[in-house]
């Protein structure tokens, strides 16, 4: 199994989970920013599949805009919405950060 199918399913979810929080509270900034992280973690799935350069790199910085907006949050509000997506972005960044250090 390649990292493309890790990066397909955080796709997945951070959308889904985007599209979820603007119909629970009408949050624009919900759907905004699941559907930007989620296209950039399935434009990096796309370049793994592909063969093509900068896929890890794209996983590794949507698993670091993702965490930057979520950990914080699940510190201090505690709440699982953000815990959920704090744990998302560890996985993502232990994931894509191994793949990026093992290429250097």
């Amino acid at each position: 199994m390649g990292l493309e199918v890790p990066a397909y399913v955080l796709s997945a979810l951070t959308a889904a989970g985007g599209a979820i929080g603007y119909a629970k509270t009408k949050s624009v900034p919900s759907i905004a920013a699941g559907t930007a992280v989620g296209l950039l973690y399935g434009l990096g799935g796309y370049r793994l599949s592909n063969n093509e350069p900068y896929g890890v790199e794209l996983g590794l910085l949507a698993s670091v805009v993702l965490g930057g907006a979520s950990i914080p949050r699940a510190i201090r509000l505690r709440k699982p919405v953000p815990v959920v997506l704090s744990l998302l972005a560890t996985y993502g960044l232990l994931t894509f950060g191994d793949a990026f250090r093992r290429t250097l």
